[in-house]
Formats: structure tokens, sequence, C-alpha cells
């Protein structure tokens, strides 16, 4: 009798879980609360995989010998209490695809910079030519690349979601970039239940494998000497110098490994900021432990261009440079959009709010902002933290009242920031169609 394992949530890594659950011979049953989106449907429909949407059948569910649990569905859902109290396994997607290979895993996650470090990590290994798979949150899920073809190496981004039903999970390079608030409402409110779950990523680490982590990053310190590790351990840093690591001197980059220094000039880095130099040195922290040539090294990370949505240069109007960083939903996102500008800014931030503490941006408001543009429904915690920091707060409610009003407020040689601090669920389906917006609206804009 076939193994039968139950995947709830039909989207980007349900589906995926399902064509390898498939592949590897197992009875598998899809359901999805809400209803499942045209393009997952057609592939769960050619693959001939059962499915049902617009609610959950207990009796199917429950029958399961285990369950791959979408990294949405938190784990006070009626349907996630009920399958525990059936003492039936949960899993993640990312659980259950690490079964089925056995090649290295360059596992990253971290409150910001996840994305970018990914993306450029990949960048400098297939520019070395090594065959590396671009996977998790970013690219395709990790099971349908397996599924599709099992590479030599695999680059992961990985969320807190994700690694809360992860167990035997065992990457060779585990990155923990930084850690701060963010997706509290998750883990009651409670930053040390966060810290606890991106720690989770290091759990079966052995001595032959690489720890690359943030140190400057105090709850990634904390979450270090609670959770000991016998991997190599390669942290990185803004001012403090590593027998091994990396670290920043004179607006020059240096990474220390086995024996081997490598240094670049900030200058020939394409990515802005002090945030993206540390995910610059965490990303060469990774080549270096691959044992990837130098040279390669620099040139990758010289030819790889920012990302979209982050601290993306979208446009310059009338002497005005507008930048895209929609992507920062989240106050310590925004510190570092904030911290890499060098212009006045008008910065337009607001949305739905995720408990966000903005004291933390408040002296960088006051030395860099000129004007702040709410977008959003409801910016009274915008107004109450910084009407006293900055004289001019606007409120709009649409993407093109937002940027007309940026606009107005901005001389030449300013730069418009979107920034936001918050989700975009109030106005936009995503941040991505927040940006997209955005640079539509920004373009549209007379010369």
């Amino acid at each position: 009798m076939q193994p039968y394992i139950v995947i709830l949530g039909a989207q980007e890594s349900g589906v995926g879980a399902a064509i390898l659950a498939m592949k590897k011979g197992y009875d598998v049953f899809v359901s999805d609360k809400g209803i499942i989106k045209d393009k997952y449907k057609k592939v769960l429909i050619e693959n001939q995989i059962q499915f049902e949407e617009g609610g959950h059948t207990e009796e199917k569910i429950l029958k399961a010998t285990e369950v791959i649990k979408s990294p949405g569905i938190p784990p006070k859902a009626e349907m996630v209490k009920a399958i525990k109290a059936k003492n039936i396994s949960i899993i993640s997607e990312i659980e259950f695809a690490s079964r089925y290979t056995s090649s290295p895993i360059i596992a990253i996650t971290g409150t910001n910079g996840k994305t970018t470090t990914t993306s450029l990590t990949h960048h400098i290994l297939t520019e070395a030519g090594l065959d590396a798979a671009l996977v998790g949150n970013i690219g395709i899920s990790f099971a349908k690349q397996i599924a599709e073809r099992d590479a030599a190496y695999y680059v992961l981004e990985i969320s807190s979601f994700q690694l809360d039903d992860c167990y035997d999970f065992h990457p060779y390079i585990a990155m923990i970039l930084n850690i701060s608030e963010n997706h509290l409402d998750r883990y009651d409110y409670k930053m040390d239940g966060y810290a606890e779950s991106k720690f989770r990523l290091i759990s079966n680490l052995a001595h032959n494998d690489y720890f690359i982590y943030g140190y400057d990053s105090y709850y990634v310190q904390t979450g270090l000497s609670k959770k000991k590790t016998s991997a190599h351990l390669l942290p990185f840093s803004l001012t403090q110098p590593f027998e091994e690591g990396a670290w920043l001197n004179s607006n020059k980059l240096f990474i220390k490994h086995n024996q081997n220094t490598f240094t670049m000039n900030l200058n020939q880095l394409n990515i802005r900021g002090a945030h993206n130099a540390q995910n610059a040195m965490a990303a060469g922290l990774a080549a270096s432990a691959l044992n990837l040539n130098n040279d390669s090294i620099r040139e990758s990370m010289s030819s790889f261009r920012s990302l979209e949505h982050r601290l993306e240069e979208t446009a310059i109007k009338r002497g005005v440079l507008y930048i895209n960083d929609s992507k920062a939903t989240n106050v310590n996102s925004v510190w570092y959009a904030l911290e890499s500008m060098d212009q006045p800014v008008v910065w337009i931030a607001g949305g739905i709010d995720k408990g966000n503490d903005y004291t933390k941006i408040t002296d960088l408001v006051r030395e860099k902002v000129k004007a702040i543009v709410c977008l959003g429904k409801d910016n009274r915690k915008i107004h109450e933290a910084f009407s006293k920091v900055v004289d001019l707060i606007v409120n709009t409610e649409s993407m093109e009242d937002a940027v007309r009003s940026a606009a107005h407020f901005s001389n030449s040689g300013d730069v418009v920031l979107l920034s936001p601090a918050c989700a975009s669920f109030d106005l936009f389906e995503n941040y991505e169609e927040r940006g997209h917006r955005f640079k539509q609206v920004v373009r549209a804009l007379p010369e």
C-alpha cells in the first residue's frame, strides 16, 4: 500500500511538494482552504493529482501518513490543531524535499537581506561554472526543482515559517544574516520565539559544515550563545576583524578563510549601502567555503545588479532620483535604506503596520528626511512617530497621489524613496504590485 501524504496549501511550495511526492510513489491529496490559482490548478490536473479547494475535508486529511503544510498556514489554524491531535507528523516542503537530494545546500535566512544574499550567492556560483539551483522563497520551490532535476548545488532562501516545520533538514552552509523584529504576531509577540525559529537552521550542522552569521546582530549573538554548534563559524561584521570571517576597513571588504584572504573595494560593488556590504560579505564567505577562486568571486560581485523592489533605482526625473524599495516591509529594512542615502529624502511610507517600533529610525529620519508622504488607509502611527521630527507629513491613499506629492516636495538633487516599513495589503495585492505601480507612475512623470 502506498504511503498517503496530504499537502495543505496549493501555491508554489505545496504544488512543488505534490509533484515530488507523486514522483516518489506517494498517494497524494492536496487541500486548500481558499481558491487555487489557475496556474497551480492546471499543474495538479495535468499531473492527475487529487485536490480540493474552498475548504478542508477532515476525513480525508486525518487519514494521512504525513502532512506537508504551507508556510503561510499558522500553527493555530483549526485544521492544523486537528492533525496534531491525531499525532500525524507535520513537516514543511523544505524538509520533505531535502530527503531526496544529497547535493550540498546553502540555506540563507534572516530578517533582512535574504533575497539579495541568496541571489548574489547563486550568481557567484553560476558565474564560477557550478550547477547551482536557486530555490525556496525565491525562484521555484525546492521540491519542484528536485522533481524536475537534481542540481549539484542548491542555494535556498528559507523563512522562519518554513523552519518551524523542519526537523532533520541539514544544509552544508547555513547563514543567519540578522534577526530583528518581524512576524511577531506569529510568535506571540515574543522575540525569543522568532529568534529560536531562525536558529532551527543550525540544529543539524556537523563539524565539517559551515555557519555564516551576522556578528553585529544582537539577537544572532544571543541565539548563538544559547544554541551551540560544532560547525565552522564564519562571522561577518561592518567593524570587527576576525581570524576567519569577513569585515570592512577603510571602504574595503576583507574575507579570510582557510589561510586565504580576499579583498575588494566597496565601490566595485553595484549594490549600495552598508547592509548590502554585509550581504556581499555573507555571499563571499559562502563562496570562499566552497573554495572558489578569488578573481571569480570579485568579478561576480562586480557584475551583480540590485534586485527589483530592493533599493532599485527606477528613474531620474527633473534631477530627482526615484528609488523603489517596496520590499522594505519592516522598520529594520527602512533603517538600511535611509542609512545608504546621501541626498535629502522624500520618504513614501505606510501600509499595514506589523507592530513597528519607529523609535529605532527616529535619528535617521531627523537627519535624512525632509518630507514624509504616507501611503495607506491608516497613517496614525507614522504621524505619531515623526510629527515632531519632520515638519511636512501628508496622507495619500493611492500611488498616483503619493508619487505626485513626493515630486511636488522634492528638488533637483533629492531622492524620493518608496520604503514603506509596512505590509502592502490595504491597497495592493503584495509588495511586488506596490513596487510595479510605483515604477509605472514614476516613469509617467514629465522629464
